[in-house]
Parts: structure tokens; sequence; C-alpha cells
């Protein structure tokens, strides 16, 4: 047993050869939901928009951000920060500030991921800082790249990406073929690094992590403390099972996800993906179908071509294709004027656009529709952005029965979706349901976020907080 097998073991933990998959994680013990399985910091991160100072290098803060004085690109919240990234910096900083403003310019988010974790290499290389069984290069070197997958084009732009980090690091022995293959893990490995609230923050690439392979019925998932993975069982996890984790967004058919997934280059073939036909119809139909004329009805449609007509599998009603496609036709229309009165800066016009588009959707989708589903969270959205808290608490609601169906409970987006609906209904002085609403949210996040963390006490103090205040207006009340 090496040294990264021993480190895994004392973890309850092992990698295996998984049937069609290739390298997994396997539990070596029990698991229970809120278990804490592995949890690593990133060989190498970056933010996402690091050149607009939007948040700081160590630890992806937001506030109290200052640029650095040497290269004027990256960004700090204090002196802690700065201190534990400067080994690595230091290096960075200087290669960067040599660089003409054409050349700055061309420093995206994942160029910079690539040359801090070339650095961070020869950093451990020589020395400079420690390596460990959990963190060393040899855990990259690892990783499967695909290149024998990607096309020219994909290939001549991983080429041009290399020698834009040789053009940064001109004093570094570069092998650009290495650098090309690195480009690719990055693409299939690397995770989005998100906020408590799952906000996505930064890229790392986590080694470990990424062994772990993907199911759209996942028993882990994948959270972040600042920059630190952290995977959490959600279901329990008995010795001998594959610890897995989504990798895509599962609220869609199979189609969509398996589209999602196509940059893993892997055909997911979990339980989800590889239902009966006639499941598999249903769910299409009951996600991007049409729903029943009858709205009391939540019934699924399917097209028969004799009628034209989508006929209710559960009620018989049948609706005349012409008629679907105009009302089709109009929410197409009226989403494209939603969208640009949005994205041009007036909130309050796109709101009144978006509530007749739902108001549409509603008389053409299924109930459970992921397109009705979007735009009710847009509602939500910008109506929180208007501070129209009761708009805004109206269509939250309106989405926690859609998530409920979409998202395995203890799923992290149901829980954060009672935390929404809570502070809302807090503003609104609906104290009851608030506290509802926040004890539903702590039942789901404690198990996919832990108890310790502020995001976490933050919402214990609010279920208190609650608590308090309902038991006050009760006796009050009795008084």
């Amino acid at each position: 047993m090496n040294a990264f097998e021993r480190a895994l073991s004392a973890e309850g933990l092992t990698v295996s050869t998984i049937h069609g998959k290739g390298r997994g994680l396997v539990a070596t013990k029990d698991f229970f939901p809120g278990d804490v399985i592995i949890c690593q910091e990133p060989y190498a991160s970056s933010p996402s928009k690091s050149s607009t100072g939007s948040s700081c290098d160590g630890c992806f803060s937001t506030t109290n951000l200052r640029k650095c004085s040497g290269c004027r690109i990256a960004w700090y919240c204090g002196s802690a920060c700065q201190k534990s990234e400067w080994k690595l910096h230091e290096l960075e900083c200087k290669a960067l500030s040599s660089l003409t403003e054409d050349k700055r310019k061309m420093l995206t988010p994942t160029i910079r991921l690539m040359i801090r974790l070339v650095l961070r290499r020869k950093l451990q290389n020589d020395r400079v800082i420690p390596t460990t069984a959990t963190d060393n290069y040899d855990l990259v070197a690892a990783l499967v790249s695909h290149m024998s997958d990607l096309d020219e084009k994909q290939l001549v732009l991983y080429a041009q990406m290399s020698n834009l980090v040789k053009v940064v690091l001109p004093s570094l022995e570069v092998d650009l073929r290495e650098i090309t293959q690195n480009f690719s893990k990055l693409s299939c490995n690397a995770h989005t690094i998100c906020d408590d609230e799952l906000r996505p923050l930064g890229t790392g690439l986590y080694p470990v992590i990424s062994i772990i392979n993907h199911s759209c019925i996942p028993n882990s998932v994948l959270v972040f403390e600042g920059q630190i993975a952290v995977v959490r069982a959600v279901e329990p996890i008995h010795k001998g099972d594959e610890v897995v984790i989504s990798y895509i967004d599962t609220a869609a058919t199979t189609e969509t996800r398996q589209n999602s997934l196509n940059h893993y280059f892997f055909k997911c073939s979990c339980p989800r993906c590889t239902k009966n036909p006639l499941e598999e119809l249903k769910e299409v139909a009951i996600l991007e179908g049409y729903g029943c004329k009858d709205q009391k009805c939540f019934g699924f449609l399917f097209y028969k071509a004799e009628n034209k007509a989508f006929t209710c599998q559960s009620c018989g009603h049948s609706r005349d294709e012409d008629d679907i496609n105009r009302i089709a036709n109009e929410v197409e229309e009226l989403s494209a004027k939603a969208a640009s009165s949005l994205s041009t800066g007036n909130p309050s016009e796109a709101s009144l656009l978006y509530k007749n588009v739902e108001q549409l959707e509603v008389n053409l989708f299924h109930p459970h529709s992921v397109k009705l589903l979007g735009t009710r969270e847009t509602l939500l959205k910008v109506f929180m952005e208007l501070n129209d808290w009761r708009d805004a608490l109206t269509y939250c609601q309106l989405t926690i029965p859609v998530y409920q169906r979409l998202y395995q409970s203890p799923h992290p987006l149901l829980g954060l979706q009672y935390y929404t609906c809570g502070k809302l209904e807090w503003l609104l002085e609906q104290t009851e349901d608030a506290l509802k609403s926040f004890t539903k949210a702590v039942e789901i996040l404690r198990i996919s976020h832990g108890t310790s963390t502020p995001f976490m006490k933050e919402l214990f103090s609010k279920v208190e907080e609650a608590r308090a205040e309902h038991c006050y207006k009760l006796s009050a009340k009795d008084g």
C-alpha cells in the first residue's frame, strides 16, 4: 500500500476500477447522511473574474479587497490571505508584472489557473512548499485528459493557450504538450467553486475529488467551505459502495442530462438514465411537454399524429396542435422582449413582461415543466432586485413543489429554496411561516452543508429568532 492509498484508507476510502467508468472512489466503511467523506484544498485555483477584482485570490471573499501593488491583477481581502498566497504569487507577480497591456487582456481565469498550476508544481519540485500524499503533481498527472477524444479545433485552441502560458512564464522550461494535455484535464476534471448558496466564485482543480464519478442519483454532494472542497454523504453509504456525486444540474430529461455530460466524454448509465422507454416518455412529457387544458389535472400529454392533437394520459382531454403552437409562439416572442428589458437594466418592465410569459406558460406547459420553473425563478430574482418581497415570495413558493419533484432529497438546492422562502416570509412578518421554512431548510442543509460554517450558524440563529418571535406573538395573543 503506497502513501496515497494509506491516506485514503485512513478516511475509510479506496480507489477501485469501476466497470465502464475507470477509476472511482469506494467506501471501506459505512457513511451516514451528513458525514464528511473527504475534503481537499485545490492544487490550483482562480477566481472567475480576477481581472475585475471581484474576489480575493486567497479565499474568494468579495469584501475589503485591495489590488496587489505589484502585478495589479491579483486581489486580496487582507494580509492573512496575501501571506498565505505569497510563495506562489511572488513568482506569479513577477511574471504578470512584465506583461504588456495586450497580453494582460488575454489572461482569462483558465489561463491564470494553468499558470498557478505550473508554478505550484515548480515550488513543490524545489521544496519551497511541501508535498503530501494527497497534494502533489503526480495526482494531476494521473488524471485522464481525453486528448484522443478532442476535435482539431479544440486541440488548436489548447495549443494556443499553452503558448500563452509559455509567454507569461518565459524563465521556465514549459513542456507545451504537457500543458496542452493539462488544459484538456481542466476541462473535464476541474470544479466550479461556489459559495454557501451555490453561487459560482471560481474554478479549482482537486485531483482526489476528481476521482469521484458522476451519477444522476448521487449518494453524496460536493460543497465548498471557502476554497476547501467537502464531499458529504446525503444517503447511507455502505462498505463497498461507490461514492458518487452529480456533475450537472439533474433537473432535466435524460437527453438533456446526457448532452450536459458530453464534455466529460462518458454516457451516464445510472438507473435514472436507463429506465424503461415508457417512463422516459413520461419524464419528457412532464419536464418539457405540455399540460392538460384542465389546469386542475396534473396529467401528461402524448401526441397523436392521426388527430394532430396532444391527449392527456390521465383524464383523456385533447389539445389541438395548432392552438399549442400559437401559444408557444407568443411565449417565444414575449420571452425575447422580457430578456431584452432585463439585459438593458429595466427590471420593472421585465417583471411585467415575464409575468405575462408565466401566465401563458401556465396555460401551455405541464405544472412541473422546467421552462415554467425557469420563468418563475427569473421572476423571483427580478422581484428580489426590486425589493418587492411579496411578489418574490409568491414565485418562490410556486417553485417549491417542482423542486421537491426534480431534486432527490436532501438536495441543497431544495434546502436553499426553503431558506429563501423563509427570508422573504420573515421580511413580510409572516413569522410562523418563516419558522416552518427555516426549519425545513435546516433539515436539508445540515446534511449537505454541515453545522459549523458561518452560513449554517446564521441559519440556526434565524430559526431561534423566528421561534422566539413566534412564541412571543402566541403569548401576547393569549394574554
